[in-house]
Protein backbone atom coordinates (compact mmCIF):
# COMPACT_ATOMS: atom_id res chain seq x y z
CA UNK A 1 0.00 0.00 0.00
CA UNK A 2 1.06 3.82 -0.87
CA UNK A 3 2.28 5.70 1.97
CA UNK A 4 2.70 9.67 1.61
CA UNK A 5 4.23 11.79 4.22
CA UNK A 6 2.29 14.74 5.31
CA UNK A 7 2.09 17.42 7.94
CA UNK A 8 -0.91 15.67 9.44
CA UNK A 9 0.01 12.53 10.19
CA UNK A 10 2.75 10.76 10.32
CA UNK A 11 1.53 8.00 6.93
CA UNK A 12 -1.17 8.41 4.69
CA UNK A 13 -2.70 5.16 2.94
CA UNK A 14 -3.51 5.00 -0.57
CA UNK A 15 -6.24 6.10 -2.70
CA UNK A 16 -9.20 3.74 -1.70
CA UNK A 17 -12.20 3.27 -3.93
CA UNK A 18 -15.36 2.81 -1.83
CA UNK A 19 -19.16 3.01 -3.07
CA UNK A 20 -21.87 5.75 -2.24
CA UNK A 21 -25.60 4.45 -1.49
CA UNK A 22 -28.69 6.32 -3.95
CA UNK A 23 -28.94 8.50 -0.50
CA UNK A 24 -25.35 9.59 -0.53
CA UNK A 25 -24.84 7.40 2.59
CA UNK A 26 -21.06 5.99 2.62
CA UNK A 27 -19.45 4.44 5.15
CA UNK A 28 -16.01 5.69 7.05
CA UNK A 29 -13.10 3.07 6.63
CA UNK A 30 -12.85 0.95 9.85
CA UNK A 31 -9.24 1.87 10.27
CA UNK A 32 -10.46 5.69 10.42
CA UNK A 33 -13.37 4.94 12.66
CA UNK A 34 -10.45 3.08 15.45
CA UNK A 35 -7.78 5.65 15.10
CA UNK A 36 -10.70 8.50 15.32
CA UNK A 37 -12.39 6.99 18.49
CA UNK A 38 -15.68 6.48 16.42
CA UNK A 39 -16.63 2.99 16.79
CA UNK A 40 -19.84 4.01 18.67
CA UNK A 41 -19.95 6.44 15.77
CA UNK A 42 -19.88 10.19 16.33
CA UNK A 43 -19.48 13.62 14.44
CA UNK A 44 -16.77 14.73 11.76
CA UNK A 45 -16.25 17.50 9.53
CA UNK A 46 -16.77 17.47 5.80
CA UNK A 47 -14.96 19.99 3.61
CA UNK A 48 -16.41 20.11 0.20
CA UNK A 49 -13.78 21.52 -2.08
CA UNK A 50 -15.18 21.54 -5.23
CA UNK A 51 -13.66 19.30 -7.03
CA UNK A 52 -13.65 16.57 -4.05
CA UNK A 53 -15.20 16.23 -0.40
CA UNK A 54 -12.91 15.62 2.67
CA UNK A 55 -13.47 14.24 5.65
CA UNK A 56 -11.30 14.69 8.72
CA UNK A 57 -12.37 14.21 12.43
CA UNK A 58 -14.45 16.88 14.27
CA UNK A 59 -12.94 20.21 14.59
CA UNK A 60 -10.00 19.41 12.02
CA UNK A 61 -11.86 20.63 9.26
CA UNK A 62 -11.65 24.50 10.97
CA UNK A 63 -7.92 24.01 11.26
CA UNK A 64 -7.63 22.68 7.85
CA UNK A 65 -9.30 25.11 5.83
CA UNK A 66 -7.25 28.47 7.68
CA UNK A 67 -4.10 26.37 7.03
CA UNK A 68 -5.32 26.06 3.06
CA UNK A 69 -7.00 29.76 2.54
CA UNK A 70 -6.53 32.94 3.77
CA UNK A 71 -9.67 34.33 5.73
CA UNK A 72 -10.77 36.73 2.61
CA UNK A 73 -10.32 33.48 -0.07
CA UNK A 74 -12.39 31.64 2.88
CA UNK A 75 -14.86 34.35 2.94
CA UNK A 76 -14.80 35.13 -0.81
CA UNK A 77 -15.36 31.64 -1.45
CA UNK A 78 -18.50 31.28 1.10
CA UNK A 79 -20.11 34.35 -0.43
CA UNK A 80 -20.07 32.27 -4.15
CA UNK A 81 -21.61 29.11 -2.42
CA UNK A 82 -24.30 31.04 -0.58
CA UNK A 83 -27.05 30.91 -3.27
CA UNK A 84 -26.08 26.96 -4.20
CA UNK A 85 -29.47 24.63 -3.87
CA UNK A 86 -27.12 21.89 -3.71
CA UNK A 87 -25.08 23.23 -0.43
CA UNK A 88 -29.09 23.18 1.47
CA UNK A 89 -29.38 21.01 4.37
CA UNK A 90 -32.51 18.72 5.35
Amino acid sequence: MLHLSTKYTESVSGIQEYLVSSSGQMSLPAAARHRWQLDQGGPVDVLDLGFGVLTVPKGEGRRLLNDLLSGEEHAERARALHDDADLGTT
